[in-house]
């Protein structure tokens, strides 16, 4: 290619819009309407505002056995385990968007420009969503590591990205491990942390009466989590997980799982296994098997240092689990019976339309359970709390599947679609 034609290539502007239906593959919309389930799921806890609440500040330490069940399923297999899966996903989002416009013809600068502008209205998304409803949000914190990550890392070749992945998981390691071993050295791992700090879940003001004081804590709250939340993560490695989905993206693990079938099922294998091992300890200490110091299970202690590392694990894991799914489902279409062919569809449609169904989730739980709205989080126990969650996550299951029939998009996919990529 000549001077002035390499020129021109680099000025190209956009020549494609958003994704088509018959360019998605079933993985990655499977896995991420899976991931919703176990996102409502994980945040029931939240809610649960009246609840007597231990040394960890997020579960409830009381309830019946049925309940003191659920509490040690979702810190085995929930808790610190959700968000990496997300985290993956959004990441190899991100670089199919990106592939896809450069295959299309469009320039590198557009196409990243295009990534940048759908970061900045994520945050603007997620901003908006914790103020008014859940002070946990994660698109906002998500969407201002996209924006750092993508300008870094979207461009680089797979050697530079396997680099990457590897100096994120010495970051990673060394700043989970840095405060446990000087503890350990000083023979106080049992009082690292602090089982007297203010509960974790009172940062959500589910418990807060006052309409307006509870929006002020949940902007401070959310202002939190993605301004020093996400720097942090830089700092401290957690970018991991989004450069495995950049680096699984361009090898197109999610798009054609039968080319690494080994792969996928070494990481669903170790992953998961590795996930709730890391959590074991946790869950045992909260239901009283296992004797340990509160301050260890803490929101800063070596049980959630543990399970906050070993989560990673776990997340990735679940993708892996899912992506051999759909491999198998594909490969069997004698086995695809008329049921679960639509249950199928009816959960990847919530995947195409997660921010939707995600933003969603919140609108029936905030104004029901917050103590600011009707309340009703007063009266529900764990695994009251958890049937309520998945009775939520099947409403978005019949509406993306309504949706998905009547050939239209999500409300919040459409309106970034446009945002994004202007008329």
């Amino acid at each position: 290619m000549t001077t002035t034609g390499t020129k021109n290539a680099k000025k190209a502007p956009l020549r494609r819009g958003a994704v088509q239906g018959e360019e998605r593959a079933l993985a990655p919309d499977l896995a991420r309407g899976m991931m919703l389930l176990l996102i409502v799921l994980s945040n029931t806890a939240f809610h649960l505002w009246a609840a007597r609440h231990g040394p960890s500040g997020w579960q409830p330490v009381d309830g019946t056995w049925a309940d003191r069940a659920v509490q040690f399923t979702m810190i085995t297999v929930l808790d610190l385990r959700v968000y990496p899966l997300f985290a993956f996903l959004f990441g190899y989002g991100m670089m199919q968007l990106y592939l896809r416009q450069i295959e299309a013809g469009t320039s590198e600068r557009a196409a990243v420009g295009i990534l940048r502008r759908r970061s900045l209205w994520l945050i603007v998304i997620g901003l908006s969503h914790a103020t008014l409803l859940m002070a946990g949000d994660i698109v906002g914190y998500y969407g201002l590591l996209s924006l750092v990550l993508g300008w870094l890392f979207v461009r680089r070749s797979e050697r530079a990205l396997k680099w990457w992945i590897g100096i994120a998981a010495a970051q990673l390691v060394f700043f989970a491990a840095q405060p446990v071993v000087t503890a350990l050295l000083r023979g106080e791992l049992g009082s690292l942390g602090d089982s007297g700090a203010e509960a974790g879940f009172e940062a959500y003001a589910s418990g807060e009466e006052n309409g307006l004081v509870a929006l002020g804590t949940r902007l401070t709250t959310g202002l939190f989590v993605t301004f020093a939340g996400a720097p942090l993560a830089l700092i401290g490695g957690g970018y991991l997980v989004f450069l495995l989905g950049f680096w699984a993206a361009r090898r197109r693990v999610l798009e054609e799982p039968g080319r690494h079938l080994r792969l996928l099922r070494r990481i669903a294998v170790t992953g998961v296994a590795v996930g709730w091992l890391g959590g074991l300890p946790a869950a045992l200490a909260h239901v009283g098997a296992l004797e340990v110091p509160d301050d260890a299970q803490s929101e800063e202690g070596a049980l959630t240092i543990l399970r906050d590392f070993t989560g990673n694990a776990a997340g990735i894991g679940y993708v892996a689990a899912v992506a051999l799914f759909a491999h198998w489902w594909t490969q069997r279409p004698s086995r695809q019976g008329r049921w679960g062919a639509t249950a199928i569809v009816a959960v990847s449609a919530v995947g195409k339309r997660s921010l939707s169904c995600y933003l969603a989730h919140s609108l029936i739980f905030s104004p029901l359970l917050a103590a600011w709205g009707l309340g009703l989080g007063e009266h529900l126990t764990s695994v009251t709390m958890a049937v309520f969650a998945v009775g939520v996550w099947l409403v978005t299951v019949a509406g993306a599947y309504a949706l998905e029939r009547a050939g239209r998009r999500g409300p919040a996919e459409t309106v970034l679609r446009r945002l994004v990529y202007r008329p």
